[in-house]
């Protein structure tokens, strides 16, 4: 299959899977946050659970939700959903079924005079996503809390461009009652969705690629999920064509299943020998 008909099917997945994640049209008709029965319910990418369209939570939302709580219980539910969504599909989530992947994925089709493939120290910046998963999706929000015992969903609130994107803006646009009362914490974060979406433009998923605790966590299970590559050693001439093509300039004939990896199928249609399965 070719590397153009890979994609638009990618592609059509992607908006397929955002259009029926967040399919409460009243909700973005009217500024309001739909509470429907489906709203427990996790989608396996980030979709905040704000956006008036969402019909499910964001995992990572939920997670934060559960640490925050008096008793320091994590969710058995939504660790669990975790488990079953990486050790299917892994990163496969992250290329096909992420709405805010998809917004970055659009973006870095614009063009640009250079597109930077990979910034210095590209290594060590790539373990941040972890970083953000155990201090600001973990940690905080189960030992800072409150008079009350109640901690803060600490990555959400202070750190995450998806729920600025999907819930903030739009609330903030759609209902006159959230214009009021956006403040410097609303400004904070549009100054963060901001960069986060200019620098998609020069660099392929930026978010995913240095920030989402997800992605961490899917990335986690890629070696050992039941979608998975593999090469053929007696095929692969080990040309590189594959490292060339990827966008996170991943070597995947030395490394198939990386925790970078989102699944996009870049090297598997630009392989010349079909090597990659």
């Amino acid at each position: 299959m070719s590397n153009r008909k890979i994609q638009k099917i990618r592609l059509i997945t992607q908006a397929s899977f955002a259009a029926l994640s967040n399919g409460y049209v009243k909700g973005f008709a009217h500024g309001e946050i739909f509470e429907g029965k489906s709203k427990v319910v996790c989608v396996p990418g980030m979709n905040c659970y704000s956006c008036p369209g969402a019909l499910g939570s964001c995992p990572i939302g939920s997670l934060q939700a559960t640490l925050n709580a008096r008793e320091y219980r994590i969710s058995l539910y939504v660790a669990g959903l975790l488990v079953v969504f990486g050790s299917l599909l892994g990163r496969f989530v992250c290329g096909f079924l992420c709405p805010f992947g998809l917004v970055q994925d659009l973006l870095f089709k614009i063009p640009f005079v250079r597109k930077i493939r990979k910034l210095p120290g590209e290594k060590n910046m790539r373990w941040l996503r972890f970083v953000f998963l155990g201090i600001f999706v973990i940690l905080l929000p189960m030992f800072v809390v409150d008079i009350t015992g109640l901690g803060e969903p600490w990555f959400c609130k202070f750190i995450c461009p998806v729920g600025t994107l999907e819930g903030g803006v739009s609330l903030v646009l759609l209902n006159s009652a959230m214009r009021a009362a956006a403040g410097f914490l609303f400004k904070w974060k549009l100054l963060i969705l901001i960069i986060t979406l200019l620098s998609s433009i020069v660099i392929f998923r930026p978010f995913c690629r240095y920030v989402c605790p997800l992605g961490a966590i899917y990335g986690i299970f890629n070696k050992i999920s039941f979608y998975n590559f593999k090469i053929d050693s007696e095929k692969c001439t080990k040309c590189g064509a594959c490292q060339k093509i990827c966008k996170l300039d991943i070597p995947v004939w030395q490394n198939p299943n990386s925790m970078d990896c989102i699944r996009c199928g870049d090297c598997k249609a630009a392989c010349p020998h079909n090597a990659i399965k």
